[in-house]
């Protein structure tokens, strides 16, 4: 369980009474623990994709975009969502997303994605078309410059969701001063304080602030 600020008993208590993933999915996040060893804590939760594919179903996203998409869960959960669109995704690992490639062909969804691998800021820059919904999961220090060019692009009335935005529970306690904590803090408080959207901040696996562009 990735929210580490609920009680453990809370957290399993939430994903028993959360619809399971399916034996593909499965199959993908013990392919990612066996492939990248720590890293594997990237992945998102299961949660996290039921959730995903849920708003992606609501939305009925013309296009979406992906920032950040490792070994491809979140894209898989989003892509079985679509309903005729597509789904753009910008990483810079072909080591990673090979994996991703390989899950995409198995679910059947890899004719809805188109990946492109290099620094995601410029392939954003590259993107003319409008955005419906944006999933945002990548490095953390980059987090503003991915937000304004996703907002640039979106929509009125799209989503943006951003993952790792309660960061342990370490945003909230004054005690955490380090750098990573502090600059997800100053993201927060910038989508807090846009005028352009509303926003809430969802305590599901590592925290996921939901935004609309007004």
């Amino acid at each position: 369980m990735k929210a580490s600020y609920l009680s453990p008993a809370v957290g399993q208590y939430i994903l028993a009474h959360s619809t399971r993933p399916d034996e593909l999915l499965d199959e993908l996040a013990a392919e990612t623990r066996a492939a990248t060893g720590p890293d594997a804590g990237m992945q998102i939760s299961p949660d996290q994709g039921r959730f995903l594919t849920m708003i992606t179903q609501l939305v009925k996203p013309t296009l979406a975009v992906e920032v950040g998409t490792f070994t491809g869960y979140s894209s898989l959960c989003i892509a079985r969502g679509l309903a005729g669109g597509r789904l753009r995704c910008f990483d810079v690992s072909e080591e990673w997303t090979s994996i991703a490639q390989r899950y995409w062909e198995k679910a059947g969804v890899a004719s809805r994605i188109t990946l492109r691998l290099g620094p995601a800021t410029e392939s954003l820059r590259a993107l003319e078309e409008q955005i419906d919904l944006a999933f945002i999961d990548a490095d953390k220090i980059n987090y503003p410059a991915y937000y304004e060019l996703v907002m640039e692009r979106l929509r009125p009335g799209g989503l943006v969701l951003v993952d790792n935005t309660l960061w342990d529970g370490y945003v909230a306690d004054p005690s955490y001063e380090d750098e990573m904590t502090r600059r997800m803090r100053e993201f927060n408080d910038l989508v807090m304080n846009d005028p352009r959207v509303t926003s809430v901040m969802l305590p599901i696996a590592d925290g996921l602030t939901m935004i609309r562009k007004k």
